[in-house]
């Protein structure tokens, strides 16, 4: 019986688990604010060939 609470204990007292689930959140929000800047970027680098090739056009 000791062991199993002593076990059981340990189990408790480890935080490897916690720490992944924080690098886990961490890098989800990485990644969404990623996406976010290339969305931008991708938009306004559209709108600007767009009027550079407007410009050219005509």
């Amino acid at each position: 019986m000791r062991a199993i609470t002593k076990s059981f204990v340990e189990f408790l007292k480890n935080e490897d688990g916690p720490t992944a689930v924080e690098y886990a959140v961490m890098l989800a929000l990485i990644i969404v604010v990623c996406i976010a800047a290339v969305t931008t970027l991708g938009s306004n680098a559209n709108a600007t060939f767009s009027t550079v090739a407007s410009q050219v056009g005509s």
